[in-house]
């Protein structure tokens, strides 16, 4: 351990492996990740449209991820998402640096999970160079943000403030990176080391005694995973999608009301809402679903509670002149349930007065298409996946033929694949700097939602075909320049809502109003009359019959491997260019 430290210190003391000046417009870069994750994708997007030439590469073993860094010889290996150690022989020869999502001198692999259980009112991203060490490096960037009285979930705060944070970092590093005589900090001489052990489920545990806000905080600190193993009618469950819920009188652990698919359970003092839930039975089959799906058959007779609406999921408000339906999905899932409830809204919102009506998410993810839990768990997947596509098909369609109000649709968050096509009916389509669209269907599936109809009146046949084969990601600077999106609004979530309600709110001008409107319904009038939606949905949704029902392209083991979050075996060649044949560094 001496020696290790003592070469450590002397490493700290020099100049990183292989550094030597380099424009920050031409930079090789490999992504040496665990996972395709969206604080990836972003930087992924992000480093590309600066320039820089990004390949990318799942850490599997350390023969393959030495085999990438021989191949891929980059200026810079990052990982913004690595839970495996780089080997000795690659920190050693390439400047390596890792993103952790902790304050400097933060170690352990649950810092997430600890900050927001212990409260932290405040916390911090840290970039620093591998060494043999877990986050032991030197620092070469940091940044620290304030953490919010009620507790976030530790996915909403790893792709929020952690995200931006961690970009943040990842300027700092190319500019340092271009400065040959910087050298990282040791981060003993910038703070205390604090190591903090992997939480176990022990550390989560909690009593339906406790009160309802020390509940909350434990389920959100291991949302979206592992979620936290509790016992709820009886059933042994991981639960999920926490919310303090209103006052009540009942024993504590008792289900007393249910709504929109998630149950009420009352604490020690207080009560709290679960919109998710896991069997705790057999890992291979068992799924996150809507805590009623969990315990359906273990329910009692309970009312819905009229008093208080539960947990956020898809709903119409109206503020001002302005109407809002907000998808506000867990991980962003629209079931066949929650696309019903869009199109109700849709068609509510187009009955009254406004100016405008805006489509949006809630506070995570925008959304990502069908929800394949659901498919995976019902008792006929092909079956429930068409009841899925076509009632999705249905808000897409109420959304392009709305021609009595402009319709607003915002990329509040992340979207992928169908819920990247849903919105692209609306007259107007704006997002929120830093998200990352995903224009593309995997799995297995064509896609439908219209898509061959939205997607190229969009951005054109060409770039509509591009998207669709290349299946990379797209960030918002790419995304306005392809005409996806129409104006980016700012990153912070609030200042965006904000932004947003004066965007809908410009429609107030008559005149801008009725040149929008009349403009939709020429355009509709033209397209339509040449080839109806009709048409267009009866080739897609015939593409789909057979990739639903008779698998044609291997959709059921797609979905099963994505809904077990399988480790794929390797990294997908569009994003391996180290691999490629005929790969040249330049």
């Amino acid at each position: 351990m001496r020696s290790l430290l003592l070469t450590f210190r002397r490493r700290s003391n020099s100049r990183p492996p292989r550094r030597e000046e380099q424009s920050p417009q031409s930079l090789r870069i490999l992504l040496l990740v665990s996972s395709f994750n969206g604080l990836t994708q972003r930087v992924w997007c992000e480093l590309r449209d600066r320039g820089h030439t990004v390949a990318v590469e799942f850490a599997r073993d350390a023969e393959s991820i030495a085999d990438a860094a021989r191949r891929a010889d980059p200026h810079l290996i990052l990982c913004p998402f690595l839970k495996e150690r780089v080997p000795t022989e690659v920190w050693q020869k390439w400047t390596t640096v890792i993103i952790h999502p902790g304050p400097v001198g933060d170690r352990g692999p649950s810092s997430l999970d600890w900050a927001v259980t212990e409260g932290k009112r405040a916390w911090g991203v840290t970039a620093l160079q591998a060494v043999e060490e877990m986050d032991a490096g030197p620092v070469w960037a940091s940044r620290t943000f304030p953490l919010p009285k009620d507790p976030p979930t530790k996915s909403a705060l790893y792709n929020g403030p952690v995200a931006d944070a961690a970009m943040s970092c990842v300027d700092e590093l190319l500019t340092k990176l271009a400065t040959t005589d910087f050298r990282p900090t040791p981060p003993e001489q910038l703070a205390k080391t604090v190591v903090r052990p992997t939480m176990r489920q022990t550390d989560r545990a909690f009593s339906w005694s406790d009160p309802a806000e020390a509940i909350v905080r434990k389920i959100r600190a291991a949302d979206g995973a592992p979620g936290v193993r509790t016992e709820i009618a009886g059933v042994a469950v991981w639960a999920f999608d926490a919310y303090v819920g209103p006052s009540r009188s009942d024993p504590p652990g008792s289900v007393v009301a249910s709504r929109d698919g998630a149950v009420l359970v009352a604490a020690g003092t207080g009560s709290v809402w679960l919109g998710h839930l896991k069997a705790l039975g057999d890992a291979e089959r068992s799924v996150k679903l809507p805590a009623t799906v969990v315990l359906d058959g273990h329910l009692p007779s309970t009312s819905k509670s009229p008093n208080d609406p539960g947990p956020g999921r898809v709903h119409y408000v109206r503020r001002d002149d302005v109407g809002y339906v907000v998808l506000d999905c867990y991980n962003g899932a629209l079931s066949t349930e929650a696309c019903n409830q869009a199109l109700h809204a849709l068609r509510h919102a187009a009955r009254q007065d406004t100016t405008a009506i805006v489509l949006r998410g809630g506070s995570g993810p925008f959304c990502n298409g069908i929800h394949l839990n659901r498919i995976e768990a019902a008792a006929n997947p092909a079956a429930e996946a068409w009841a899925n596509i076509t009632a999705i098909n249905d808000v897409c369609r109420e959304l392009v033929n709305c021609r009595g109000q402009v319709t607003i649709a915002a990329f509040s968050g992340n979207a992928g694949a169908g819920g990247v096509m849903l919105p692209l009916g609306a007259d107007l389509v704006v997002a929120r700097e830093g998200v990352v669209l995903n224009p593309f269907y995997e799995m297995g599936l064509t896609g439908s939602e219209l898509h061959t109809y939205t997607l190229p009146r969009r951005v054109g046949p060409d770039a509509a075909k591009r998207l669709l084969s290349e299946k990379l990601p797209v960030g918002t600077a790419q995304a306005k320049k392809l005409g996806l999106v129409d104006e980016i609004g700012p990153r912070d979530l609030a200042a965006f809502g904000g932004w947003l309600h004066d965007v809908a709110r410009r429609y107030r001008d008559r005149t801008l109003r009725e040149r929008t409107l009349r403009h939709k319904v020429d355009v509709l009038e033209r397209d339509l009359s040449a080839k109806p939606l009709d048409a267009y949905e009866a080739r897609e949704l015939g593409e789909m019959a057979q990739d639903m029902f008779d698998d044609r392209q291997g959709f059921d083991a797609a979905r099963r491997a994505f809904v077990q979050k399988r480790a794929p075996e390797r990294t997908p060649t569009r994003l391996a260019l180290h691999r490629a044949p005929g790969f040249v560094r330049s």
